[in-house]
């Protein structure tokens, strides 16, 4: 119990960073663009394809542990938290050359843009530590404990990640 609170306390911890860092880095740091190298446009699709992958990996682990394929699960899930970190990793980048992204279209598109923006930025907030903390019960064999948070894990997790497809899309067909 006392390794639970320290795991749990680290975890705190670490996404507190991660959230912070996202924060400043989306709405306060300055884009770092320069105008002859544009290599990094090519990274909303590539975040787009990454939370798809994501999206995939959750369903199908979803699929083999209601059929109790445990190893299978496993990898399935840990793919999924390793295309999560690939596309963390490219979103950062994207952002850090980029900077935030504007959104101008008017009328009903907009509510709903800002719906599923709103919607997409509050989970992904508390989708960090939930994935880390299911992720270090499940690393631990607290299973029951691991199902538990896993319930609420997994319907957050696979949101923000069809969430963060539409959001692509929507960006891209209203320019």
């Amino acid at each position: 119990m006392n390794n639970d609170r320290k795991a749990f306390g680290f975890i705190g911890l670490i996404s507190a960073l991660v959230i912070s860092f996202l924060f400043w880095l989306i709405y306060f740091k300055q884009a770092s663009t320069n105008p002859e190298e544009g290599w990094y446009l090519v990274l909303p699709a590539v975040n787009a394809f990454l939370n798809t992958l994501t999206a995939t990996f959750l369903i199908v682990g979803y699929v083999f542990i209601k059929k109790n394929r445990v190893d299978k699960h496993k990898m399935a899930m840990l793919l999924a938290t390793f295309t999560s970190a690939l596309f963390l990793i490219s979103y950062i980048t994207y952002h850090h050359f980029h900077g935030d992204t504007k959104f101008t279209e008017m009328g009903l598109i907009r509510i709903i843009y800002f719906f599923i923006l709103i919607t997409h930025i509050l989970l992904s907030i508390v989708q960090v530590p939930l994935i880390l903390i299911t992720l270090y019960l499940a690393f631990t064999k607290q299973f029951i404990k691991h199902r538990k948070i896993a319930r609420i894990t997994f319907p957050v997790w696979l949101y923000v990640s069809i969430t963060g497809v539409l959001i692509f899309i929507i960006l891209n067909w209203f320019p």
